[in-house]
């Protein structure tokens, strides 16, 4: 099983962009050991963002025509979150007309035991319960041969991946399920037992995909997915003390998805990491989730655990000001809701696909090929 390890210590993630090499990603990061970034859990959780790692690259010579596919990669993420504005609550249901019957709405019992009989899944799987981490074309197989194949609906599978993700973004995992299902693409992804083996150096024959692409849409859901079982999720956050704060001072509200060690940094502020038992609720994440959660703030100095909902903060009202970072999530914060870096933050409107996303995004690399650089510009001048 490959071995995925994710420091948190902010010079550690660092270095990690720094070893990036955009011209063999864009060649080889469909497969399981191509040279993937694996800076996904630092994106999701707001440590850095995409402008950076842009930033970083640009910074050491690299051009913007080689670094278009991971420009483009890292555009998926910033698309489904603009999904989310946008949608709202809708992303959790069905986006579009589903193109084929659903059996069921429960969780298939071979992903919870990683016995679905493609050995490349059932190791991923594996690989996801023990360290947190799914390679991104291990995801789309596993969603693939859930929806599409066992016929179970995407929402329910969608939140058993979710639980276990350390880069467990809420709309990116949701609209990339719904993409592979067809609720949210003009068509359902099918993979088969070629694809599977040329991407991931399996040699697996004579398995329920060792079939044309013809023939996956019409076959009879194989005897390793046809159990199903019900799902239950739940979040363990730690006991904290309530946090000590000078109410003279502003406050600074972190969560799950925004541990940015740099945000504010030059300001004395109260720093609080929320935990809110009511989002994990709605959201449940694992232990090792919250764990790793824990471990990134603390590289941001002077900052206080609380798990509690924002209203048991004590002094909510006293403190001169209260900043948070805009997201769907988190829209009940009190106070002033900073945007986030975007890579493409002039592409705001609603698009029904990436790829008409994509070509706007595009059109304004062809027509400033500084784009990065002088966003960066205004953003610090600003």
């Amino acid at each position: 099983m490959q071995q995925f390890t994710f420091p948190v210590s902010y010079t550690e993630i660092l270095e990690r962009i720094d070893k990036i090499d955009p011209i063999q990603y864009a060649t080889t990061r469909n497969f399981l050991d191509g040279a993937v970034t694996y800076l996904s859990p630092y994106i999701s959780r707001g440590v850095i963002n995409s402008q950076q790692v842009v930033e970083s690259l640009l910074s050491k010579g690299y051009s913007i025509d080689s670094c278009k596919k991971i420009i483009q990669e890292l555009a998926w993420r910033e698309y489904f979150q603009r999904v989310w504005q946008h949608l709202e609550d809708d992303i959790f249901n069905d986006i579009r007309k589903r193109y084929q019957q659903i059996l069921h709405t429960q969780l298939p019992v071979s992903l919870l035991k990683a016995s679905t009989g493609i050995i490349a899944v059932d190791k991923g799987i594996t690989a996801l319960y023990e360290q947190g981490y799914m390679h991104n074309h291990i995801r789309m197989y596993t969603a693939s041969i859930t929806t599409n194949i066992g016929k179970a609906h995407w929402q329910i599978p969608s939140q058993w991946m979710y639980y276990h993700l350390l880069d467990g973004d809420i709309a990116s995992n949701t609209c990339s399920w719904q993409w592979v299902a067809g609720t949210f693409s003009t068509k359902q992804y099918f993979c088969n037992q070629e694809n599977i083996n040329k991407y991931t150096g399996t040699f697996q024959e004579n398995s329920y995909l060792d079939r044309s692409y013809d023939e996956l849409p019409a076959m009879t859901v194989p005897q390793e997915l046809s159990k199903s079982t019900s799902l239950q999720l739940k979040t363990s956050l730690p006991a904290t003390p309530v946090p000590e704060l000078d109410s003279s001072l502003p406050l600074l509200i972190y969560n799950s998805y925004n541990l940015d060690p740099l945000w504010h940094k030059e300001i004395a502020a109260n720093r609080v990491l929320l935990l809110e038992p009511s989002h994990f609720n709605q959201y449940p994440v694992s232990e090792k989730v919250v764990e790793f959660i824990i471990g990134l703030s603390k590289n941001i100095p002077g900052l206080q655990v609380f798990t509690g909902e924002i209203k048991n903060i004590p002094g909510l009202q006293q403190f001169p000001a209260i900043f948070s970072k805009e997201h769907p999530a988190f829209k009940h914060y009190p106070g002033k809701k900073e945007e986030r870096t975007w890579l493409f933050p002039e592409v705001t409107s609603f698009n029904n696909s990436f790829f008409s996303y994509w070509k706007k995004c595009e059109k304004l690399l062809m027509k400033n090929n500084t784009y990065f650089s002088m966003y960066t510009i205004k953003q610090k001048a600003g």
